[in-house]
């Protein structure tokens, strides 16, 4: 029976096959049952050791006589403040009646002597054992068994399993056996899954012993069991998602040789233990960057078990929204929020991972791909930004609220450092990822010196269409497109967003002063210098590409990085304010410093400088493109 199992997995994916016969053994599996078992055994034998006994305090938190001792000691304690403040009204009183002052004073050691002994009794005495509420002291233990599983198997599966699969593609890696793997017919689909359902599978064996105990524990803790159903699905889709970044860590970080795994991994056990204090202090998810805390799933067992962190505060994350959609309200709408987060972003790193498995050296996406992950993230920062939210104008008296155009305004300037941030960071990976190299770019110059015998209005519109979607070709325009869909929702706010007198009455306000003071036609300008400055920086990236240097990337790296951050350097060390330069602070590659302070002539003078620049680098690369083609052809045609 189990020989026809295992040839019905090796019928639908053979190298979930190789990995499970290469690991399931006898002393493997064994190991890993007997560590799942004890763990348990020792967890549960950590919790028992707490059971109250002969000798459980008075004060303990389940003896029932004890509450009303403390009751009677919260009782007491106004009484005596209250005879204490009597005592020293009737000290400073110039009617002084020392009898009362004497009753008074009876009273409060009468009170405080009551106090000592109830003290006593609660802190020195034993509670009696029909006394002690067991059946809540199970409870509460059951559901500390059931909690700590929870977090136990977040990291073992999250971390060991990602370890697992990058050392494993490494050891494939160096054997040589991933490049059998490539040229199988099998789909990379089927080889990968099989990879990530057989590598880690003895993690998985360990964590399914555990589970029938889990079950067990969170029932016996009154758990509900949709809970529970839910807690495993946000699981299932977490290892997912984390196993699918791990395949593709793996193969874009081969210059790391062996510690690769220990990277990965560890990146993963740091995100996991900030997240987690993240939650347990309580979730502040009202703010673009809401998407990134989602990978983690320790928001969503939070509020599937509000007593894992005794400080979280799950009401906040039912506020949450998308695009002012109360998508918090309900279990299932936080359920389906996560699962579409992590399937999206799943969706995008297996595109990546279908290119990169079949030849090492593409790129991770295409350029129409990368057209619609920018507009993604565009929507992903603007919808989370997008939240109706309250207490954002304390200003505002009690009573009344903000306008709702203002609530769109104060969202926006709130979020707009998450919005640049990440927008940057996808703009520069993505100079980086589609960007060809020298042979890639010599090889689609001679395929196009060799047809430029077309007619010329059809060469050009084909050559357009190449620039935009042509794998081989410089990404300048395609960069240029993700820019402009980048600034569109930014261009957009600037242009509809109302002149808000409210915010009058707050001079330093950042809103005011963007839009008031500075004025919307040469903010607009500053995002057009915003975009030929990046365009810059591409063409210099693209020209550094083409050289013969095997270092090529690194002098790319270096050269943007220089043209970064040495002119604002050099403008601060000689004290070059942009008060008074604002020209050459326009010109560096943080213009929004000089922006309040120059006139828009100069502004159209700095975006003419920089347009200027663009013109003659491109002008450069076109003359390194046709050289490169025209020398590919000649070498061509030599050899034939």
């Amino acid at each position: 029976m189990m020989l026809n199992f295992m040839d019905k997995i090796g019928d639908y994916n053979p190298q979930l096959l190789r990995e499970i016969k290469g690991r399931l053994k006898v002393f493997p599996v064994a190991i890993a049952c007997i560590t799942s078992l004890v763990g348990q055994l020792i967890l549960f034998l950590y919790q028992l050791r707490e059971i109250p006994g002969e000798k459980y305090q008075m004060s303990g938190n389940y003896c029932r006589i004890g509450e009303t001792y403390k009751q009677q000691i919260n009782e007491i304690y106004p009484q005596i403040n209250k005879l204490q403040q009597q005592l020293s009204v009737l000290g400073k009183s110039k009617n002084y009646d020392a009898s009362a002052i004497q009753s008074l004073t009876q009273q409060i050691d009468q009170l405080k002597t009551q106090e000592r002994n109830i003290n006593n009794i609660l802190y020195n005495q034993y509670c009696p054992l029909n006394q002690i509420d067991m059946q809540q002291w199970w409870r509460d233990h059951w559901e500390y068994i059931f909690l700590s599983l929870t977090v136990i198997f977040v990291f073992t599966l999250l971390v060991a399993g990602t370890y697992l699969l990058i050392n494993n593609l490494a050891q494939e890696e160096n054997r040589g056996t991933l490049n059998f793997l490539r040229l199988s017919p099998q789909s990379e689909t089927t080889i990968l899954t099989g990879k990530m359902l057989g590598v880690p599978i003895l993690i998985y064996l360990a964590v399914a012993a555990a589970i029938p105990f889990h079950l067990l524990s969170g029932r016996a803790a009154n758990i509900a069991f949709s809970h529970i159903l839910s807690f495993y699905v946000i699981l299932a889709a977490s290892c997912f998602f984390f196993y699918s970044t791990a395949l593709l860590f793996g193969f874009l970080s081969r210059f790391f040789s062996g510690f690769q795994p220990w990277l990965g991994s560890g990146t993963v056990l740091i995100f996991l233990f900030v997240t987690m204090q993240f939650a347990s202090s309580g979730p502040h998810l009202d703010h673009a960057a809401a998407w990134l805390r989602l990978f983690s799933p320790f928001d969503m067992t939070a509020y599937l078990f509000p007593n894992l962190f005794r400080r979280y505060n799950w009401q906040l994350l039912e506020q949450i929204q998308f695009f002012y959609l109360p998508v918090g309200k309900s279990l299932i709408g936080l359920l389906v929020l996560s699962l579409v987060n992590y399937g999206l972003w799943s969706y995008w790193v297996w595109h990546g991972l279908k290119r990169r498995f079949r030849n090492p050296n593409s790129t991770m996406l295409s350029k129409g791909q990368s057209y619609l992950l920018v507009t993604y993230l565009q929507l992903l920062l603007w919808g989370f930004t997008l939240q109706s939210a309250k207490n954002y104008y304390p200003f505002y008296p009690s009573g009344t609220s903000a306008p709702a155009y203002s609530d769109l305004n104060y969202q926006v300037t709130q979020n707009f450092v998450y919005i640049v941030f990440f927008n940057l960071l996808l703009l520069f990976g993505l100079i980086a990822i589609l960007s060809p190299h020298r042979q890639a770019v010599q090889d689609w110059a001679r395929y196009r010196h060799q047809n430029i015998s077309r007619r010329q209005g059809l060469w050009q519109n084909y050559l357009l269409q190449d620039l935009i979607w042509g794998e081989k070709s410089p990404a300048l325009v395609t960069l240029a497109i993700n820019l402009v869909i980048v600034n569109i929702p930014l261009v957009i706010w600037i242009l509809v967003a109302p002149y808000l007198k409210i915010l009058q009455m707050y001079s330093n306000n950042s809103l005011y002063w963007l839009l008031n003071e500075v004025g919307r036609f040469k903010i607009i300008l500053g995002v057009v210098l915003f975009i030929c400055m990046m365009m810059i920086y591409a063409t210099i990236t693209q020209i550094m590409l083409m050289m013969k240097s095997s270092k090529r990337s690194v002098w790319a790296i270096g050269t943007v990085a220089a043209a970064m951050f040495l002119p604002p350097t050099f403008l601060g060390m000689l004290n070059l304010h942009p008060e008074t330069y604002s020209t050459l602070w326009l010109l560096s590659s943080f213009p929004w410093a000089g922006l309040e302070y120059a006139t828009t002539t100069t502004v159209f003078v700095a975006l003419l400088g920089e347009l200027s620049v663009l013109v003659l680098l491109n002008l450069r690369l076109k003359r390194q493109i046709k050289i490169a083609g025209e020398s590919a052809t000649k070498a061509l045609l030599a050899t034939s």
